[in-house]
């Protein structure tokens, strides 16, 4: 079954950090690029020019758990990953530029950097303009309820059948899975950022609060102490679609030698989960969360 592209507009995962972090010695240089392609010059050695120089630019947008910064460092699933397979390609380092979300695709082809590590979602729009790796990570969606889920629902078909209210993300696609699992209109409350759900939940203004599981096991982690718990994750079925919302390392579309090479050596640990929990567990990236071998991105960008 052919997974579904839509989902949860990827800006709202900024409000996690309550905004950019600064990062020093951020990267600004441009490149040439070839007129209408978006591809720059010598993009076609570019893995042999990164090994030369042992460095790799990456671009990120400051939003936990995806890529972001702790402590003076580029962590996150998608740095972590990405130092993974780029040492393995002989690239030890990776050079950071920080820059809004909506910059990233816009800079990359500016050459201010040679990848993005953020999660991005593989949509078909994008990749009219872009090449994207395999799949790093499917997100599918959970449920924060309070502790002891008093509702006792387990997914949003549950959430419909018991009557109760669910919290979604404003102009996050939520809010259309609640719609097609049966959530009555009346029961859905929309909320500006994610602490917002879990403010929510407690003040007992809503039973449930529908994000994907990556996003609420983050918010629950910054937030230790609160009275909620995340739910297992399930896929939602939108009009017979599954929902998987995959993401994955950006390159431009030229540099298919270096896309090709990261998809080896990323295959290398999706095919083995023990060693895909080991590295990003730590961000709340479980099992569930390995993308399926037979969901490809030439049929996500196909659409």
């Amino acid at each position: 079954m052919t997974a579904s592209l839509s989902r949860r507009r990827l800006l709202t995962r900024g409000a996690l950090l309550g905004g950019l972090l600064a990062v020093p010695g951020l990267t600004t240089a441009c490149s040439r690029t070839e007129a209408g392609t978006g591809a720059t010059a010598g993009d076609g050695d570019l893995l042999a020019r990164l090994r030369e120089q042992g460095h790799v630019r990456v671009g990120f947008a400051g939003e936990a758990p995806y890529g972001f910064q702790d402590g003076g460092e580029l962590a996150g699933e998608a740095p972590t990953l990405h130092r993974e397979v780029f040492t393995a390609l002989g690239v030890p380092e990776l050079r950071p530029t920080l820059t809004e979300f909506g910059s990233l695709i816009p800079g990359l082809l500016a050459g201010r950097f040679d990848v993005v590590s953020a999660g991005m979602a593989i949509t078909p729009e994008r990749c009219a303009k872009v090449l994207f790796s395999e799949p790093e990570f499917v997100s599918p969606t959970a449920l924060m309820v309070r502790k002891g889920n008093p509702e006792g629902v387990s997914d949003l078909k549950s959430c419909a059948a018991k009557g109760a209210t669910v919290g979604v993300l404003t102009a996050a696609v939520e809010a259309s899975y609640a719609k097609s699992a049966g959530v009555r209109e009346g029961s859905v409350t929309t909320l500006a950022k994610q602490q917002d759900g879990l403010d929510a939940l407690l003040a007992g203004r809503i039973d449930a609060f529908a994000l994907t599981g990556i996003s609420l096991r983050w918010l629950a982690r910054t937030n230790q102490g609160a009275a909620v718990e995340v739910l297992e994750p399930f896929v939602p079925v939108v009009d017979g679609v599954e929902q998987h919302s995959p993401g994955g390392a950006v390159f431009r579309q030229g540099a298919t030698t270096l896309r090709d090479a990261f998809d080896e050596e990323l295959a290398k640990i999706t095919g083995d989960p023990a060693r895909y929990v080991r590295l990003i567990g730590k961000y709340g990236f479980t099992e569930r969360e390995v993308p399926p071998r037979t969901l490809r991105t030439t049929d996500l960008c196909a659409g």
